[in-house]
């Protein structure tokens, strides 16, 4: 069959991905969205609003109601819900993934070690909750059902096993519906690699080569690359026939990928994603294929497009994923308008642009920014350029620590492990300090008709350009410089980004009230807007620091809110269920030197 019309039940960048790969293949695109999320629609053939990104129902309705013949998922929401897939099959129409049953069983990370034992694949240890042997921390505490780091937790001591238990089954019940959790051993240290597969309907599966996907926080990938750097080619082979091995045994249709834990030449099966990954575009990059093109072909019954030995790995390929989230702040979610937004020149996948609003309703990633070279090297200097060209003014992300990061010795050596942004990033987790280029770049836009100086008689005048940075500091500066890279400017302030961070100006107004304080640390407030999904103490409270008083969701990711200090809680307005807003206060500690 060929495939007339097809539905991406998803949004942002990935949406506008496949919904461009039906244009390009002649093939109807009809997009879904909810009220007020529209930047991925420009290239829909049709547009249908839907409730919810996770209402299966509404969402297969919106397809019949279309005319579509098929629907992609995308990744994330409904990608990996076999109930979802079910639904889409029970209507009639083509799901462009694998089997039901088949994201069934391996779409939950306990099914999946049994069908990896089956296909001799190694697997971690796994501990029951009640009993984890004294000696076996560090472990990792994770979801069953779902992935992006949802619902993960490494617990170090026995004494936090049961605090870190209750949290992942409070995320992974939001993320998945579904509190089912699993503990293993955590290897410290260790590299996230994982190989793509594809099958067709035909008994074929082949690989497309490994990923590694270790430069990662709070579990959530920030940098991926294709082919993975330094691994032991023994280790290679190991994992590629390894995952075309698991593949098999499940009779595996579609795109997939089999992530596996490597140190040293220890390989261990972590999880199969029974979907598109957000890292496929470096697999593409050095496979020179279309990933999407490959899904509709086979969805239609088609046989893959390549055999293995076909398939060749050719250069290097990075990604890094823009998120809207700060840094230096323990990589807190952001939200906020995009005044403007900087793309290099070089493979960028997003539907960001000037005027985007940015809300804290959706997961934080903004878009991948991809480089390449005919080695690695050479593409991570592609990448240090294209993130100099970078830039999204009027809301926080982490493209500066991403060229940071990416420019590093450690990344550069290829010594990055999973835990080696928790743990060991070091400066790169520092704010930076204000560049000169910055304050001079910013001088030149905000004093643009400030003369030179000259005078009939004697030397120039020095002329000074006052601009004000983001924490009130003055600066006179007397010689200003177009700005080199990404800025803007609307009258009042101007936006400078070097080397990928943004900096804040403004001429100085002695006018203008000073800037406000910002409250102390007693006061415990909102990160970000969000759910407050837990009140823990209550008024009179005696806490010590580090305790937990309660918990905000935002951006599907859990934000506990502690004490910074002993003392007596006198104020709570937290309500669990509530929508709160940023800076809101929510508890009040206060001291209890101050008692």
């Amino acid at each position: 069959m060929t495939l007339q019309s097809l539905l991406v039940a998803n949004r942002g960048e990935i949406a506008a991905r496949v919904l461009r790969a039906c244009r390009e293949l002649g093939i109807r695109g009809i997009a879904v969205h909810v009220a007020g999320d529209t930047a991925h629609l420009a290239a829909a053939a049709a547009v249908v609003e839907v409730p919810s990104y996770l209402d299966g129902a509404a969402i297969v309705a919106a397809a019949r109601e279309a005319g579509a013949e098929a629907i992609h998922p995308g990744y994330g929401f409904l990608s990996e819900n076999a109930g979802f897939a079910r639904q889409v099959t029970d209507a009639g129409l083509v799901f462009v993934g694998p089997d039901t049953d088949v994201i069934e069983l391996m779409g939950r990370k306990d099914r999946a070690r049994e069908v990896a034992e089956r296909a001799g694949v190694p697997v971690m240890p796994r501990y029951e909750p009640d009993a984890v042997p004294s000696d076996a921390f560090p472990v990792l505490v994770k979801a069953a059902a779902g992935g992006g780091g949802k619902g993960m937790h490494v617990v170090r001591r026995a004494e936090d096993l049961a605090d870190a238990w209750a949290t992942a089954a409070r995320e992974a019940q939001a993320a998945f519906g579904d509190d089912t959790l699993l503990i293993e051993r955590y290897v410290e240290g260790g590299r996230h690699v994982e190989v793509q597969v594809f099958g067709d309907r035909h008994g074929d599966v082949v690989h497309l080569f490994e990923r590694d996907c270790s430069a990662q926080r709070r579990h959530q990938k920030v940098v991926e690359e294709a082919p993975a750097p330094h691994l032991d080619s023994a280790v290679r082979e190991r994992i590629l026939s390894a995952a075309v091995a698991l593949s098999r045994e499940v009779g595996y249709v579609g795109a997939g990928t089999v992530e596996f834990l490597v140190k040293g030449d220890e390989a261990f099966f972590l999880e199969m994603n029974t979907r598109l990954q957000v890292e496929h575009p470096v697999t593409e990059e050095v496979t020179r294929t279309d990933l999407v093109h490959w899904q509709l072909a086979v969805a239609a019954g088609e046989p893959l497009p390549m055999t293995q030995d076909d398939l060749t790995c050719r250069g290097h390929a990075i990604e890094v994923r823009v998120y809207a989230e700060d840094p230096y702040a323990g990589f807190l979610p952001q939200a906020g308008r995009v005044r403007e937004a900087w793309w290099p020149v070089a493979r960028v996948e997003t539907v960001v642009e000037d005027g985007t609003t940015i809300s804290s309703a959706f997961d934080p990633m903004l878009a991948k920014v991809v480089a390449t070279g005919a080695d690695r090297d050479e593409a991570i200097a592609a990448m240090v350029e294209a993130l100099d060209e970078t830039a999204l003014f009027g809301v926080t992300t982490n493209v500066g620590f991403l060229r940071r990061l990416v420019d590093s010795a450690a990344f550069r050596a290829g010594d990055v492990d999973t835990g080696w942004l928790d743990t060991s990033a070091g400066d790169l987790l520092e704010a930076p300090t204000l560049p000169a280029e910055a304050v001079h770049g910013a001088a030149a836009l905000l004093w643009p008709e400030a003369g030179d100086g000259w005078r009939v008689a004697g030397d120039a005048a020095p002329v000074v350009r006052p601009v004000v940075d983001e924490t009130g500091e003055r600066h006179d500066v007397t010689d200003a410089l177009a700005p080199s890279g990404p800025a803007t400017i609307d009258g009042v302030r101007a936006w400078v980004a070097v080397e990928g961070q943004p900096w804040v100006f403004e001429r100085p107004d002695g006018t203008r009230r000073p800037r406000a304080v910002h409250a102390g640390d007693a006061e415990v407030t909102a990160p970000m807007p969000g759910t407050v999904i837990s009140v823990e103490v209550a008024e009179g409270d005696r806490v010590h620091a580090g305790q937990r008083l309660g918990a905000v969701e935002a951006m599907k990711m859990e934000l506990a809110l502690t004490a910074s200090h002993d003392g007596v809680v006198t104020h709570v307005s937290a309500v669990a269920g509530r929508q709160v807003k940023m800076g809101e206060l929510l508890f009040h500690v206060e001291a209890q030197e101050d008692r």
